[in-house]
């Protein structure tokens, strides 16, 4: 049995029976038959299913909202707009671009002969989705899978079983054939399993390192294709032309936001040293404007970590780095929700770290922001790729052209300049070093989902 444990008040949500070997049969046993016919239906019509799919989610927005912020704590003020913003926004997005993205591709004209690549789709796949941007994190990959004909399988956190559930519905209300997509409730065990299978031909993953290094031992041997985004621990560099009011606002957002549970969320600041303590000064009154607190009333602006066992991480990070000269700019008695012990965690801000410090390099996934001052864009530059990870960096400058040079410097799959902690449908999202590999949304997002079949046709 897999349970649900509220971060809001420690009780059980949900309880789902664990799928076993013979669930997984079945699916993918129906998921391979329904690919086949999917994969015929003209794409028009894949598109009208999936915008009714859209409208069917934002028609249930209300009660999504509730159970999102029951699953996962983030404020009720804030779960609305992951369906009304990101997700519908996506989802629109790549279904606007689909004739663009699966159309032939000509080559030049060779007198003749008839030649071009047609994308076809890979079959059943399989993706692995995460709690801390449920619906934002899986449509990446779910809506432009079945729009390019293939077959979904989903299997999302134990934390946060209701999305999937909620996909199934929105699709079935949207008329989509049976078996296009399904999802299972699935331990580790029956995953790798599930991965191994030969009727699976990709895998999307979002989650830790250790998550993706599993899901690269289940397939490997398998010759299939594996989608990884990672960890990260994103920089921002303030350089000395920086707007600072509107750099400090758009910083505290990008680090605090969902309990800085964000795999783009800014964990790590440089700034230059003419702008440091103006910075640090309206950086902390910033976060102090926050309100920590159950995440269902309409006020609370900062809700729980998703479990105690991440927030007591946070704290050890915090508290080590205190203990090797750190500087805790926030008093937690500020925010009274705070509660060692619990999912609850006042923000912080420190100062006075060094890389040598975990807080510094190690991904922190909490609402927690070390801050420290540099002397010119080649250190900030230097410090920004002090890192295991490269998933975004941002610039905050009114210099576009110093932020073009740095950005080709900067090892990232994202550059920001006077932006953070954003995903731009009509961008490839990508990484670099354990940030991942494989890219999702814009036209790039479709070439993993799709195989290239080239004709060469000789006219007689």
């Amino acid at each position: 049995m897999q349970k649900t444990i509220s971060p809001v008040d420690g009780r059980v949500y949900a309880e789902r029976e664990l799928a076993g070997p013979e669930e997984l049969e079945a699916a993918l046993a129906r998921a391979a038959r329904a690919q086949k016919a999917w994969a015929q239906t003209p794409l028009e019509e894949r598109m009208g299913i999936v915008s009714r799919m859209v409208e069917v989610m934002l028609g249930a927005v209300e009660e999504v909202a509730q159970e999102l912020t029951w699953q996962m704590g983030r404020p009720i003020r804030y779960t609305p707009k992951e369906i009304t913003g990101g997700f519908a926004e996506r989802a629109r997005y790549m279904t606007r671009i689909a004739p663009l993205a699966l159309q032939d591709v000509p080559v030049e004209e060779l007198p003749g002969f008839t030649r071009f690549i047609r994308r076809e789709p890979l079959g059943v796949v399989l993706v692995l989705a995460p709690w801390n941007y449920p619906y934002l994190t899986s449509v990446n990959t779910i809506v432009p899978a079945i729009l390019a004909g293939n077959a979904v399988v989903l299997k999302h956190s134990a934390q946060t079983p209701l999305v999937a559930e909620r996909y199934a519905w929105a699709f079935q209300e949207a008329g989509l054939p049976e078996g296009v997509f399904q999802y299972l409730h699935m331990d580790h065990d029956l995953v790798a399993r599930a991965i191994a299978d030969p009727r699976m031909a990709f895998v999307a993953f979002t989650g830790s390192v250790a998550g993706g290094r599993a899901v690269e031992r289940a397939a490997a041997g398998h010759f299939k294709g594996v989608a990884l985004e990672l960890g990260g621990k994103d920089p921002a560099y303030v350089r000395e032309d920086a707007d600072l009011e509107f750099s400090v606002v758009n910083l505290v957002d990008g680090a605090m936001f969902n309990s800085g549970q964000s795999c783009c969320g800014v964990e790590r600041i440089y700034v230059h040293e003419s702008l440091y303590e103006p910075f640090v000064e309206a950086f902390v009154a910033e976060t102090l404007k926050l309100k920590l607190g159950n995440p269902l009333d309409p006020e609370t602006t900062l809700g729980p970590m998703v479990r105690t066992e991440a927030a007591e991480f946070v704290r050890g990070q915090i508290a080590e780095a205190v203990a090797q000269g750190a500087k805790a700019l926030i008093d937690p008695r500020h925010f009274p929700a705070d509660a060692p012990g619990t999912p609850y965690l006042a923000p912080q801000v420190l100062v006075n770290v060094h890389h040598g410090m975990r807080v510094m390099v190690e991904e922190s996934f909490g609402p927690v922001v070390g801050i420290m001052p540099v002397k010119s864009d080649a250190e900030a530059l230097a410090l920004m790729n002090d890192s295991p990870y490269g998933l975004t960096a941002s610039i905050w400058s009114r210099d576009e052209g110093a932020a073009l040079e740095l950005g080709a410097g900067i090892e990232t799959g994202t550059v920001f300049l006077n932006r953070c902690d954003y995903l731009d449908p009509a961008l490839a999202w990508t990484g670099v070093k354990e940030s991942g590999r494989g890219c999702s949304l814009s036209v790039l997002g479709y070439e993993q989902l799709t195989r290239p079949k080239s004709y060469h046709l000789r006219r007689l």
